[in-house]
């Protein structure tokens, strides 16, 4: 048994982002201190979901690449002996963003980068206003305790970018998330796509044979803090889901966390299951490679 301890950490931000970053600390030593070697941290962590407006202001967020924060998250990586999995948002030149999680490896050197790919463009996510799609590609990322295929929130609606990653070696999913339900749809209507969410990241679990870990935001976040009362009901903005999770090789569920509470916690998974898994369901075996290449196209019209 390859025993792989995973701390997820599902927070729920503040305006503040000292605050949320020596929160951010404070849980990190907590949660190696209970012997978690790996800890993932939700979607843009550092600060509220500012892309719930198009604001040229929020811009100033935005930094560089080795820059304050992955020096921040690297001394906490060295001092405590875990790697961390950070999402930020990066200034990669003036006008070029993007959506980025950097691996930090137990050292506190950078382990590697990957730039978010899928960009959605909803209400209240309106993320193709502030980030530039990836162009580093589908590839895992070789740490010290694995090798981690490591997407973003949006991402975690696409097979193709699983599979990639599964296909170069890739021993764990990770998504960190923020998604959270539209004040206005039904409660019925909410809960199917909090569960679809949790579903087709199963499925990916299943497919590929890999466990999955998902961190979320947690809690409400208006949609102008700046104007805010703390008014929840009466004012806009995300309740975001939580339900943070981590699945196993056959899409089992180790622990899915609270809809509306922060959690903290840490949960052992065996990566040496997924080679039995993969020898009972051979899915790469039984692909037809030969059969896909219209896989790249984005639409088949009838022939």
């Amino acid at each position: 048994m390859k025993e792989l301890k995973v701390g997820i950490l599902q927070q729920h931000n503040v305006a503040d982002i000292q605050q949320n970053t020596l929160r951010l600390a404070e849980s990190i030593s907590d949660l190696a201190k209970r012997g978690a070697q790996l800890i993932v941290l939700q979607e843009l962590h550092n600060s509220l979901y500012f892309c719930q407006t198009e604001n040229v202001e929020n811009f100033n967020l935005a930094e560089p690449i080795p820059g304050p924060s992955t020096g921040f998250y690297g001394e906490l990586a060295k001092q405590f002996g875990v790697v961390i999995v950070t999402s930020l948002f990066e200034k990669r030149a003036s006008g070029l963003y993007h959506n980025t999680a950097v691996v930090i490896e137990k050292d506190g050197t950078i382990a590697g980068k990957y730039r978010k790919m899928h960009i959605p463009d909803d209400p209240a996510y309106y993320e193709k206003f502030y980030f530039t799609p990836g162009d580093l590609g589908f590839h895992p990322i070789k740490t010290s305790v694995g090798t981690l295929g490591v997407l973003v929130c949006w991402d975690q609606w696409y097979p193709e970018a699983a599979r990639l990653m599964a296909l170069q070696g890739a021993e764990i999913l990770i998504y960190p998330t923020a998604i959270g339900y539209d004040s206005h749809d039904t409660e019925a209507e909410q809960q199917r796509q909090r569960e679809a969410w949790t579903t087709v990241m199963r499925g990916h679990a299943v497919a590929n044979g890999l466990p999955v870990i998902a961190v979320n935001r947690v809690g409400w976040e208006p949609t102008e803090p700046e104007k805010s009362t703390g008014d929840a009901e009466n004012e806009e903005g995300i309740q975001f889901w939580g339900s943070s999770f981590i699945a196993g090789p056959q899409g089992e569920l180790f622990y899915r966390a609270s809809e509306n509470e922060e959690e903290s916690l840490v949960v052992a998974i065996d990566l040496e299951r997924s080679e039995n898994v993969r020898r009972w369901w051979p899915f790469l075996r039984d692909r037809r490679i030969d059969e896909y290449d219209d896989i790249t196209r984005r639409y088949i019209d009838e022939r």
